[in-house]
């Protein structure tokens, strides 16, 4: 900063006081009036306090009249405070400062022309003789007040190095602090709305185009282009919607309440975007104008958030059939259409019955294939979307990696009760297989691979009830060729009881699953979504529609997922065993040869054929493997059925399952 005059006593070589008063006074207000525009006078003197940019003091000759002295005083510091406001102006003039800075400075620049004008005004009045000392005393007292306050304000600015909404949030606070003066106040909002014009042109960007303009890292959003959509389709963790757009610290407060409204309206026009969605907000009456009293501009906000809700929720359901893909998801990965996996567990088998690592994802996709066009999920055309996938772990393994799921039990307990580590089962891709769904952008927001995850659960659970039906079925009709031998209270008689509790046991369960949880919640989810009013509403209900029934098909449920675990183990333990140790083979190539020999009669095929049988049914180990494996279900029975019904107090839902597994008890 420079300054021109000169010092004391330059210009002539006497002293102000060596003069009559009335010269004096002359002398002092022609010095006073460079004073009050940073200018050193003869007789006034300039002291920088503290560096370049630091406040200045003014001084006078002490040789003044003291009557004059103390009135000159008194002007002081109105001029300190010009100087300080100049400063401020001149530091903040520059864009590298932010652009609410920037516009605060071109404020306080127009304010200090209208100072330097009414410093003009009074110079005019000097040079026709009208101006004393009190008279530009009271001149200034207008000015004083409003001055101080801004320079309270760029003090405070200057200290605390404040930009963009913190700039914004310090101009309110003051004028709100200046309460009892209507004038500085209305000076105050004035500088706050021209300081607020740069950060509503960055808000309605946002707001009506989905557009971060912020330059200087201003605004209270923040983008985060690490995070690519693409994300949502391949990570179980995509923070993609949550963190893609985020809130900043330090919003300005009178945004606070719809900081949030703020943020997801620009990311609903985003997506729009991204989808080629050419967006047209009307801005006839939602135009920004300022952040006045009126709360004009919160009308505009809200307007602006209703706008971009509905018209990217219309999109997602009209144009990308949102529900259209979940009832997909439903048919295939919930099971509603079961015609295709019937035939395709009948054509996949051989390839199933592999080690997981053993098995080729491509030919089982072909199986998929073949058995989707072969029945009627042929007309429908998402059919298309479906993938084979082949896990690596069992299903409680799987639970184990998954840590936001909520389980009641830790990771490492669900590991070590791996059932079928704990019954010496290998693993095939029977109880690994899953399915998946392919799903673009934007409905990936709502179905994403977190989403399609718990989807493919739950299709694991019902896939391997299905699978343990199947062998059970199959072990009852072999079970069928002994009922011709009429042979009461033996193994046989007690297998076949055994065979059809343990059926009722699996069928039971897969109703349960499907009619008790998948169906009802499936239908009330359905229903919510009709009414939902934007995206976030509608994950929020997907996500709660999958994790009820996360928690209803016993997923969540660790101990009881467990003991039905064991109990299905068990099924299928035994009904490998009746097809190992049954003599169907025996039974099959009895009716061969009784074709091919003509000379037998059949009274005589008739008696070989339940001498056979009989034989089978005193064979020791088959029966001994009968019971043992009695013994173990109804243990097993035995104790899940006070842990339903213990839990079904605070679990309402279990009460159904409950019912099933005690109807089977009762059976028995």
């Amino acid at each position: 900063m420079s300054y021109t005059g000169s010092a004391p006593g330059a210009c002539t070589g006497s002293v102000i006081g060596s003069y009559a008063v009335s010269v004096q006074e002359l002398l002092v207000i022609d010095d006073l009036l460079s004073a009050l525009v940073g200018i050193e006078g003869r007789y006034i003197s300039i002291k920088i306090v503290h560096g370049k940019e630091g406040p200045v003091v003014f001084q006078i000759d002490s040789s003044m009249d003291l009557a004059l002295q103390e009135l000159t005083r008194r002007i002081f510091p109105l001029c300190e405070d010009y100087v300080l406001v100049r400063q401020f102006v001149e530091s903040r003039s520059h864009f590298k400062n932010g652009l609410v800075n920037h516009a605060l400075a071109a404020a306080l620049r127009a304010f200090l022309l209208d100072y330097q004008a009414m410093v003009a005004q009074l110079e005019h009045q000097f040079r026709l003789g009208r101006l004393s000392v009190q008279g530009l005393w009271f001149f200034c007292q207008r000015m004083m007040s409003s001055l101080n306050a801004l320079v309270v304000l760029v003090e405070k600015a200057t200290f605390n190095n404040t930009s963009g909404s913190a700039t914004l949030n310090l101009l309110q606070s003051q004028a709100k602090a200046m309460g009892g003066d209507s004038a500085v106040r209305s000076l105050l909002e004035k500088m706050t709305e021209y300081a607020s014009a740069a950060y509503l042109r960055m808000l309605e960007r946002w707001v009506y185009e989905g557009v971060i303009d912020d330059p200087y890292g201003e605004f209270f959003i923040a983008e985060n282009k690490s995070l690519q959509k693409e994300s949502l389709t391949q990570d179980y963790d995509a923070k993609y919607w949550q963190q893609r757009y985020s809130l900043k610290e330090g919003i300005p407060s009178f945004l606070t309440n719809v900081a949030a409204m703020i943020l997801t309206t620009g990311k609903y026009l985003n997506v729009m975007r991204e989808c080629g969605h050419n967006v047209q907000v009307s801005l006839e009456n939602s135009k920004l104008m300022s952040f006045g009293s009126n709360h004009q501009y919160l009308e505009c906000i809200k307007s602006a958030y209703d706008f971009a809700s509905g018209e990217l929720l219309t999109l997602m359901k009209d144009k990308y059939d949102l529900i259209g893909k979940l009832r997909s998801l439903k048919r295939y990965l919930l099971l509603d259409q079961g015609d295709f996996l019937v035939h395709f567990m009948d054509i996949a088998r051989e390839e199933l019955m592999k080690k997981p690592e053993e098995i080729s994802a491509e030919k089982l996709q072909s199986l998929l294939d073949i058995a989707l066009r072969s029945t009627a999920a042929s007309s429908d055309p998402t059919h298309e979307e479906l993938i084979c996938c082949v896990e690596r772990s069992s299903l409680l393994k799987k639970l184990a990696t998954l840590k936001d799921l909520d389980c009641a039990c830790p990771a490492d307990k669900l590991i070590a009760a791996d059932v079928d580590q704990l019954m010496q089962l290998s693993i095939t891709g029977l109880e690994t297989f899953c399915l998946s769904n392919k799903v673009q952008w934007p409905l990936s927001l709502v179905i994403s691979r977190k989403a399609l995850t718990k989807y493919q659960l739950i299709f694991r659970v019902l896939f391997h009830c299905k699978h343990v039906s199947r062998q059970l079925c199959a072990a009852w009709q072999i079970q069928q060729v002994f009922r011709s031998v009429k042979i009461l209270g033996t193994p046989i008689l007690r297998s076949s009881i055994l065979c059809r509790s343990m059926l009722k046991f699996v069928n039971s369960l897969l109703h349960y699953l499907t009619f008790e949880v998948l169906e009802p919640n499936w239908h009330s989810m359905h229903d919510r979504l009709q009414t939902a009013r934007s995206i976030d509403e509608v994950i929020q209900i997907h996500d709660l529609f999958l994790q009820k029934c996360l928690k209803e098909c016993l997923l969540l449920s660790p101990e009881l997922l467990v003991k039905v675990e064991k109990l299905k183990a068990l099924c299928l333990q035994y009904a490998t065993s009746i097809q190992l140790l049954m003599p169907s083979i025996e039974v099959a190539n009895s009716e061969n040869t009784s074709k091919a020999g003509k000379s037998k009669s059949r009274t005589n095929i008739s008696q070989d054929r339940d001498q056979q049988l009989k034989l089978a049914s005193e064979n020791v180990v088959m029966s001994e493997s009968i019971l043992k494996f009695e013994a173990a279900f109804n243990s097993e029975l035995q104790s899940l059925a006070p842990t339903l019904s213990n839990s079904s107090h605070a679990e309402p839902y279990l009460t159904h399952l409950a019912q099933c597994i005690l109807g089977v008890r009762m059976d028995q």
